[in-house]
């Protein structure tokens, strides 16, 4: 008896491994747009908090933006953003 119930045999294996390339590509995408969620909520009160503690704020994102560029170098350098490999 077969597994499929359409009435045709089946070709090949059902089970193929899935490459990676696709969730390296998701985990980085996911990365970067959580970045951006980050980053609208602070560039929005930075106006706001300007005399207080803009200059806080600033080199805070600053070096937050400083270590997702060099998440991103890394990761650019390693290949994780070749398809072809």
């Amino acid at each position: 008896a077969n597994t499929y119930e359409c009435g045709m045999t089946p070709v090949g294996d059902a089970r193929r491994p899935n490459r990676a390339r696709f969730f390296v590509t998701a985990v980085l995408f996911l990365l970067f747009d959580i970045e951006s969620v980050f980053l609208i909520p602070w560039a929005l009160n930075l106006k706001a908090l300007k005399n207080r503690m803009g200059g806080l704020l600033f080199f805070e994102m600053l070096f937050f933006l400083l270590a997702l560029g060099v998440g991103l170098a890394y990761v650019w350098k390693k290949g994780g953003l070749d398809w072809k490999r």
